[in-house]
C-alpha cells in the first residue's frame, strides 16, 4: 500500500473511532429513559432532557465550529471536542443524580457539536478529490450502523449491568480515539488573523437554542398557542433572520453563507435537508402507524428499523465508490427515485400490511439513504475550497438539524390533526391512524421526488464554481 494510501487509512480509521462512539452512545442511551425515572423517582418530562439537552447542546455549538477549525487549527479542536466527550462519559458513570447526568449529557453535547461537523474535513484532508467517495462511504457506514445497533447495546448493557455502563462504554473507545488522533490527524496551520464575530455567535447560538427547543417540545397544535412554546420559537426565528443580516455585512462572518452560493453546495445541502426531514419523520410516523394502525407491538417496530440502517450502511460504501467513477447526479438521482418509491408503497399500503412487507419497504428505504444522502454531501463538500471544508460541513449539518426539526412538528401537527378529524368523522383509532400515516407517506414521497429534478443538476466536475476564500476585510 502506498505511504500516502496508508496514511490516509490511518486518519480515517482515528475519526471513526471518534464518531462511531458518539453515534453509538447516542442512540444507546435512548433506552435508559425507563430505568432513569424509576432510578431517580423522575417523570417522562424530566428525564426526557436527557436526549433534549444533548440536541440543543450540539446544536448550539456547531455554528462555532468552523471559526474555531480556522482560527485554532482543525485537528486541535477536534481533539478538544474528544477530550470533552471522555470526561463527559466520566462525569455521567460517576453521576449520583439527574441533575449530574444532564451536565454529563450536555457536555457530549458540545463534544459532538465540535467532532461531527470536522469528522469529514480531517478524513478530505487526507485524500484527493477522486478518492473521497469512498472514504465518505466508509464514514457512512460507520455513523448509520451506529444508531442501527445502539438500542440492541444498551438493552444488552441494562439487562445485565447498570445504567452507568451506558457511559462507562464510551471510555475505551474514546481514549482509542485520542491515542490515534494524536498520532496520525495532520497538523493544519491555524490562521491568527481570523476575528472572532461576537455578535453572530450570540444571535446564532441563542437563535438555534431557542428554536430548537421550541420544536422539541412541542408535540401539537395547542403548543403552539402558548407563550412558552410559540415565544421562543418566534424569538429563535428573529435571532436567526438578525444573524444573516449581520452576516452579510460583517468583515470575518461567524458562517460564510457566501458558500451557499456554490450550486453543487446548495443543491447537496437542500438534498441532505429532505433526507433528514424524511428519516426523522419516518422515526416519528412508522410507530406510529404500526402500532396505532397496523397492531404489531412495541418490539416489532423496534426491529422493523433495523433493515433502513442495515441497508443504508452497506449501500454508503458502494455508493461513495460509484460517484468516484461515475456521474454523481445519477447516483443521488437513483437513490432518491428508490426513496420516493419505498415512501409510496409505504403510503399504499392497508391495515392488513404483513410484517415482512413494512420491513422491506423500509429495508428498501436505507437503499435509498445510502445512495442518496452522504454523496449528494461529498459532491457538496468537493465543490468547496479546502480551507472552506469546516465551515461547508457545519453549516450542512446546522442547516439539517433545523429543517429536521421543524419537519417533524410539521408531521406530526399534520397526524394529529387528520387523526383528531377522523375519530370525529366515527373512524376507529385504526382507520383514522392509517388514513393519517398514509397521507403523510406520500407527501414525503412527493418532497422527494421533488429533489430528483434537483439530484440531476449534480455534475462531476469538482471546483469549477468553487469561491476562493474572500480576502479579510479589515474595519477602519
Amino acid at each position: 500500500m502506498p505511504k500516502e494510501s496508508q496514511h490516509g487509512s490511518k486518519v480515517l480509521i482515528s475519526v471513526l473511532l471518534g464518531t462511531f462512539t458518539v453515534s453509538l452512545n447516542n442512540s444507546a442511551l435512548n433506552l435508559a429513559i425507563a430505568e432513569l425515572m424509576n432510578v431517580f423517582g423522575a417523570s417522562a418530562v424530566q428525564v426526557s432532557w436527557v436526549v433534549t439537552l444533548f440536541l440543543i447542546s450540539m446544536g448550539m455549538t456547531m455554528p462555532l465550529t468552523g471559526y474555531l477549525a480556522d482560527r485554532f487549527a482543525r485537528r486541535r479542536i477536534y481533539l478538544i471536542g474528544l477530550w470533552l466527550f471522555l470526561g463527559g462519559s466520566l462525569l455521567g458513570s460517576l453521576a449520583q443524580g439527574l441533575n449530574g447526568i444532564l451536565l454529563a449529557r450536555g457536555i457530549q453535547g458540545i463534544a459532538a457539536g465540535l467532532m461531527i461537523p470536522l469528522s469529514l474535513s480531517l478524513i478530505f484532508a487526507s485524500y484527493p478529490n477522486d478518492k473521497r467517495g469512498k472514504v465518505s462511504g466508509i464514514w457512512g457506514f460507520a455513523v448509520m450502523i451506529a444508531p442501527a445497533i445502539g438500542p440492541s447495546v444498551g438493552g444488552l448493557l441494562l439487562e445485565v449491568s447498570h445504567w452507568r455502563m451506558l457511559f462507562v462504554m464510551n471510555l475505551p473507545f474514546a481514549l482509542a480515539a485520542l491515542i490515534c488522533g494524536h498520532l496520525y490527524l495532520e497538523r493544519d496551520k491555524p490562521n491568527r488573523q481570523r476575528r472572532f464575530d461576537a455578535l453572530g455567535f450570540v444571535l446564532v447560538t441563542l437563535g438555534m437554542g431557542a428554536v430548537l427547543f421550541s420544536l422539541g417540545t412541542t408535540s401539537s397544535l395547542d403548543d403552539l398557542s402558548r407563550l412558552d412554546h410559540a415565544g421562543p420559537l418566534l424569538l429563535g426565528i428573529g435571532l436567526l433572520l438578525a444573524f444573516v443580516s449581520v452576516e452579510r455585512r460583517v468583515a470575518q462572518p461567524l458562517l460564510d453563507l457566501g458558500l451557499f452560493a456554490v450550486s453543487r453546495y446548495r443543491t447537496s445541502v437542500i438534498i441532505a435537508c429532505v433526507q433528514a426531514v424524511i428519516t426523522f419523520g419516518c422515526i416519528l410516523l412508522v410507530p406510529l402507524w404500526m402500532q396505532h394502525a397496523l397492531g404489531f407491538s412495541a418490539l416489532a417496530t423496534g426491529l422493523v428499523f433495523l433493515p433502513t440502517a442495515i441497508a443504508a450502511a452497506c449501500c454508503s460504501p458502494l455508493a461513495g465508490s460509484m460517484i468516484d467513477r461515475y456521474p454523481p447526479r445519477w447516483v443521488v438521482a437513483g437513490g432518491l427515485f428508490i426513496t420516493a418509491a419505498s415512501l409510496i408503497g409505504m403510503g399504499l399500503q392497508s391495515q392488513l400490511a404483513p410484517f415482512w412487507m413494512v420491513a422491506g419497504l423500509m429495508g428498501l428505504r436505507g437503499v435509498g439513504q445510502g445512495f442518496a444522502y452522504l454523496p449528494s454531501t461529498t459532491v457538496g463538500l468537493n465543490a468547496l475550497p479546502d480551507t472552506s471544508l469546516a465551515q461547508g460541513a457545519a453549516m450542512n449539518n446546522i442547516a439539517r438539524r433545523l429543517v429536521s426539526s421543524l419537519g417533524v412538528v410539521v408531521l406530526s401537527l399534520y397526524y394529529d390533526l387528520r387523526l383528531t378529524q377522523g375519530l370525529a368523522a366515527g373512524d376507529s383509532m385504526a382507520q383514522a391512524s392509517t388514513l393519517a400515516s398514509q397521507e403523510a407517506f406520500l407527501g414525503l414521497a412527493l418532497l422527494t421526488a421533488c429533489m430528483i429534478p434537483l439530484a440531476l443538476t449534480l455534475r462531476r466536475e469538482q471546483r469549477q464554481d468553487a469561491p476562493s476564500p474572500a480576502p479579510c476585510r479589515t474595519r477602519p
